[in-house]
């Protein structure tokens, strides 16, 4: 599986996370970062550790850092929000307006029958999401996200609950469209980290090769 770096200097790398491939060990099994930690080394000593989450269907980037002074630095920016973030989505459906803010807190939920799930509560914790559409693809949309927050599954539920409109493929969210898409329509695009003192991290990550299909343009 293909690996593309993005960027890379002594600190960090990202890469274009391919969909389908999990972060972290799934409890099931299947292909994950772990498995290709030791090549992505490039000559340094330590293997590269992830810095933060990306859903195994979400392709896109993927912040590594590359020893453990970075790693803590890494973090603090993603809690002071440092970081910049922006994904393209694909909507089953048309949302109400070109642009706009998301507020909706986020609790999580489980039952025996479904699973956990993500759900749009007042006593959840506090999430926003900047939108804009990018373009109309026939019965969907290509939409770009600005999250503000970081909360799992959160433009999922945002989509849904926000704007009126699951991402496509997605079964969980989805509401039976799911056999749309071999997998949820998200692509995390680009990310940068402020560092104080040095230049900063910028990586951006091309469009895959189902968003294409579907009729997304890059750039």
């Amino acid at each position: 599986m293909s690996l593309p770096i993005l960027y890379e200097d002594g600190e960090a790398l990202v890469i274009d996370k391919p969909s389908g491939m999990a972060v972290d060990r799934p409890r099931k099994g299947g292909i994950c970062l772990e498995d290709h930690l030791e090549r992505l080394k490039l000559g340094f000593q330590r293997a590269p550790v992830a810095v933060h989450r990306l859903d195994t269907d979400t392709s896109g980037c993927l912040l590594l850092a590359r020893n453990p002074k970075a790693l803590a630095r890494f973090n603090r920016a993603f809690e002071e929000r440092l970081v910049g973030k922006t994904y393209l989505a694909i909507l089953a459906g048309h949302p109400t307006g070109t642009s706009g803010t998301i507020e909706l807190a986020l609790a999580k939920i489980s039952s025996a029958e479904k699973g956990w799930r993500m759900i749009a509560a007042k006593k959840g914790k506090p999430a926003v999401s900047h939108w804009e559409l990018v373009e109309e693809l026939g019965p969907h949309s290509l939409i770009r996200f600005r999250p503000e927050t970081g909360r799992t599954h959160q433009l999922r539920v945002h989509a849904l609950k926000g704007l009126g409109a699951p991402l496509l493929g997605d079964p969980v969210y989805g509401a039976g469209n799911a056999g749309a898409a071999k997998r949820t329509m998200l692509h995390a695009e680009s990310l940068t980290v402020e560092r104080p003192g040095k230049t900063p991290i910028a990586a951006r990550a091309p469009l895959p090769a189902d968003f294409l299909a579907l009729g997304a343009k890059d750039g």
